[in-house]
């Protein structure tokens, strides 16, 4: 009896081996489903951002405000008669933009 015992244990464990660790086992599919959600997390972010670029597409094909938009934000480009003001925060020269002037000379009046 006892040898049958051993034998139906050992049979059960050989079972229960490609259930858990198996090519197709539990710890797989677990694996495989993380995967699954990195992918899906990715390919969220590439539709985000191809819902942006097709947008400012139908923007650049239908209306000329993006077109100016994009000229004057990335080109510096301003529209002929405008005057051009840009504000600079008041910061010291880098040292190496600054140019001493050697002193002047006596006049001999």
């Amino acid at each position: 009896m006892r040898i049958i015992t051993i034998i139906l244990v050992a049979l059960i464990l050989l079972l229960q081996y490609p259930l858990w660790l198996g090519k197709g086992g539990w710890m797989k599919v677990r694996e495989f489903g993380q995967q699954l959600e990195v992918e899906k997390q990715a390919n969220q972010k590439i539709h985000e951002r191809n819902a942006l670029m097709d947008a400012e597409v139908r923007d650049l094909k239908q209306g000329t405000e993006a077109i100016e938009e994009h000229a004057r934000s990335k080109m510096s480009m301003i529209k002929q008669g405008e005057v051009f003001f840009q504000f600079t925060e008041n910061q010291p020269a880098p040292a190496s933009a600054v140019v001493e002037t050697p002193p002047a000379l006596p006049s001999r009046d």
